[in-house]
């Protein structure tokens, strides 16, 4: 396990200085950082990680502190113009969490959620992003990284880690 956190903190640290939109994807894949930076909650902290994220039973608790849908649809729409995305069709995106909620994410926070691609390729979507999110959280839990190390990693730009997987054997790109 150790010479896991050390290959994935040295990947990650290696892709420093990247911007986002510097990687040559489909602009869709990250959130505009100006428009979504991301935002943690400020009740997840790594102190209670054991008791808040990292508790089996808090997986089923983030269905109620999740926005509902109501206020998700209605801010998709307004986001969907804020990006300027020329598809407007409400069923290519998911309104996601940039720090995810199983990662202390802020649940309601505009400047954590954005239209994420449900269709973009090349096997990079929102699906894809999911899978990262569970590695982290694992990562976490098992103190292979910390709280901020994975919030920060995530808010950057959450393909990094998710090259570094599918590198590693631990996730097939064609199998979201």
């Amino acid at each position: 396990m150790r010479i896991l956190v050390v290959l994935f903190v040295l990947l990650i640290s290696s892709y420093a200085g990247a911007e986002p939109g510097d990687n040559g994807m489909d602009d869709r894949i990250l959130p505009d950082p100006v428009l979504t930076p991301g935002v943690i909650n400020p009740a997840i902290t790594q102190d209670n990680i054991h008791t808040t994220i990292c508790d089996p039973k808090h997986i089923w608790k983030t269905k109620y502190i999740r926005p509902p849908v109501k206020y998700t649809q209605a801010l998709k729409h307004k986001q969907l113009d804020e990006y300027g995305y020329t598809d407007k069709d409400m069923r290519h995106y998911e309104e996601d969490h940039l720090i995810s909620l199983q990662l202390g994410g802020s649940p309601y926070d505009p400047k954590n959620l954005w239209p994420e691609s449900r269709i973009s390729p090349p096997n990079m979507n929102a699906l894809h992003k999911d899978k990262v999110e569970n590695f982290l959280r694992s990562m976490v839990c098992g103190e292979g990284i910390t709280l901020k190390e994975a919030q920060d990693q995530i808010a950057k730009d959450w393909t990094v880690a998710y090259k570094w997987m599918i590198d590693a054997g631990y996730v097939d790109p064609y199998d979201p």
